[in-house]
């Protein structure tokens, strides 16, 4: 999908020599995966404590049936 975007060429650049890609859309790309992955993250942690643990799970007796 052909995109225009306005994206400030000094944080373009930055990104692209720090995280090694060779052109522009490769480094908006992967960016994104950054910020999408870390999003995601952020929701994982915000589950901490909301969910029950069952003390008589074995979750090594799952590993038997393989």
């Amino acid at each position: 999908m052909p995109t225009n975007l306005a994206i400030d060429d000094r944080l373009l650049n930055e990104a692209k020599k720090i995280g090694g890609q060779k052109t522009k859309k490769a480094t908006v790309n992967e960016a994104l995966k950054e910020y999408i992955q870390r999003r995601r993250q952020t929701e994982i942690l915000e589950m901490f404590g909301q969910i029950d643990f069952d003390p008589e799970y074995d979750y090594k007796a799952g590993r038997k049936n393989r």
